[in-house]
């Protein structure tokens, strides 16, 4: 393997239009390569002046992901935790806000020297400063840097500056993907390369010429196609890879394997790969099988209220649920189906709950606010009341205790003060150093963040799902079981069977499975942590339950 202080630079940068699959060829060209023996890390560049993700609406942006260290970050920083199965940290994730921060910051202590600062070179010198970081502190072989947005976006020049500056300094150590999109008009009924081909020459315009094509597309890319774009990108047509649209995403790197992906990047960065692929290729390969063999349907309910976009649907707000359902779904052989719900209908007509009866399983995700809060409030009364699974994650846990607390307890008109501060039973509460938080308007990087411990009560589901007395999960959320209430609530037959070590915290809610089959919330989030080759237990332990209720509706 080559020395790692001479690690290699790959860089993914878009073209034609955003959303065609980026972050999961960045993901995929990483995983080849650790599949081929280089410690492989990623980085997501973020083209925002937001210094996180944290406060982008998820209708708009997707999902938040959140490291083990709290950083709220893009989703496809799931996506590379996931391919790669690694914990990654804030080195790896930058947006253009974090970057002008730090040089200001600098420049306010004199560490400057008393230069004039300016936009070129020292923003992106501060990039590559944080490139070169994330590749120290991981000790990679290979690092993969995702630039956010498309070629000719203003937004990211600066980054592209960065990476043509390394290039320059090391050309054997840095190399160029270009991610773009062939469309096929349907009154033309032909891929068409134009597009691309202008998106390459715009990227030429920046200094940068791609070293790698991959070529998106609703089918794979034929022999003339790829000599068009070799002719005019300038490129050799071995470097231009087939990218269709395939089953499952998880098919992509194998895909780019067809083509040879990861024997042209070791030929290009001169790494000196494993001839024979890693252990892990192999249970990525049975795991992809299991995705294309699964028949047997076992069908559960999202209920949330970031699904609509104008007349879109965007489930990207709740993509590492998604993910974690699939991972324990597919262990099982069960092929997932997941139907969308939004909260709102349930709010606007309460009776319609019964329409829930047909899923197998019910998920009240994590949200904010008050929108669809009582629907949610009346689908989990409903899964509780007829025994429906029903699995809550952060929001969807509160809300569980809410109802709870409102019809089994009796503390009539119980509530969160985060929807009602007037609640006369506050039974989700805000802790104290939050209400600072609160009151001096720190919103941003300031809620209870990353992993935190908790213990487990023995003879639990959690227990029993955990196999252990002690976990350690990611939280991303600012409001807290009230300790005043939890004697209350659990004298009435709900049990909190997780708690911090200091036992102040309720980190998991449940019925016992003599009341219910499986009732249960979390206070964090468990599906950050859910891997392809590593499914989260939780989610593993619902989808057996869920599969017992299928059986009981009449399905196989």
């Amino acid at each position: 393997m080559q020395k790692k202080d001479n690690p290699k630079f790959i860089f993914v940068v878009g073209g034609v239009i955003s959303g065609v699959g980026k972050g999961v060829a960045a993901s995929s060209i990483a995983k080849i390569l650790q599949d081929r023996g280089q410690k492989a890390t990623a980085i997501k560049i973020d083209p925002y002046i937001n210094i996180d993700a944290g406060t982008m609406n998820p209708t708009e942006h997707g999902e938040v992901f959140v490291l083990n260290d709290g950083d709220e970050t893009d989703q496809d920083m799931g996506n590379y935790e996931r391919f790669l199965n690694i914990d990654l940290t804030r080195t790896n994730y930058m947006t253009t806000g974090r970057v002008y921060q730090t040089v200001i910051e600098k420049e306010r202590n004199l560490e400057y020297g008393g230069k004039c600062v300016e936009v070129v070179p020292h923003i992106p010198l501060e990039v590559i400063r944080r490139i070169e970081l994330a590749q120290k502190q991981s000790e990679a072989d290979v690092v993969v840097v995702e630039i956010g947005g498309t070629i000719g976006e203003y937004q990211n020049m600066l980054f592209l500056e960065a990476a043509r500056m390394m290039k320059i300094k090391n050309p054997r150590d840095v190399i160029f993907v270009m991610v773009s999109y062939l469309p096929v008009p349907t009154t033309v009924g032909e891929m068409k390369t134009k597009p691309t081909q202008h998106a390459v020459r715009t990227l030429n315009a920046s200094g940068i010429q791609p070293d790698i094509l991959i070529a998106r597309g609703n089918s794979p890319l034929d022999a003339k196609r790829k000599e068009k774009l070799a002719l005019f990108c300038n490129i050799s047509p071995g470097r231009v890879i087939s990218a269709p649209d395939v089953q499952s995403i998880y098919d992509v790197p194998e895909n780019f394997e067809k083509d040879g992906l990861s024997d042209l990047l070791c030929e290009l960065g001169g790494m000196q790969c494993s001839s024979t692929v890693m252990p892990s290729a192999k249970e990525w390969k049975n795991f992809t099988k299991k995705v294309h063999n699964a028949k047997d349907e076992i069908h559960i309910a999202v209920i949330g209220k970031y699904f609509e976009t104008g007349e879109y649907l965007l489930a990207d707000s709740y993509l590492s649920v998604i993910e974690a359902l699939k991972y324990s779904a597919y262990t099982q052989n069960k092929k997932p189906v997941l139907t969308w719900l939004n909260a709102m209908d349930y709010e606007k007509d309460p009776k319609s709950v019964s329409n829930l009866k047909k899923y197998d399983g019910i998920i009240v995700p994590g949200g904010f606010g008050s929108r669809g809060i009582e629907g949610m409030i009346n689908v989990i009364r409903y899964a509780r009341e007829n025994k429906i699974p029903y699995f809550g994650l952060c929001y969807g846990m509160q809300l569980a205790v809410i109802e709870y607390a409102r019809n089994v307890a009796k503390l009539k008109d119980a509530h969160t003060v985060e929807v009602n501060a007037k609640t006369p039973h506050p039974v989700i509460d805000i802790i104290e150093n939050q209400k600072e938080n609160l009151r001096n308007k720190r919103y941003g990087g300031s809620m209870r963040l990353g992993e935190y411990k908790a213990q487990i009560k023995s003879g639990s589901i959690a227990r029993k799902a955990y196999g252990s007395s002690e976990i350690v999960e990611r939280h991303r959320h600012r409001y807290e079981v009230n300790p005043k209430y939890i004697a209350d609530i659990e004298k009435a037959g709900l049990v909190f069977s997780g708690c911090s070590p200091d036992k102040t915290l309720m980190e998991i809610a449940e019925l016992p499975t003599e009341k219910h089959p499986f009732f249960l919330g979390t206070q964090f989030h468990p599906e950050f942590l859910a891997r392809p080759l590593r499914p989260h237990p939780l989610f593993t332990a619902f989808i057996k339950v869920a599969s017992s209720a299928t059986r009981r509706r009449g399905g196989k």
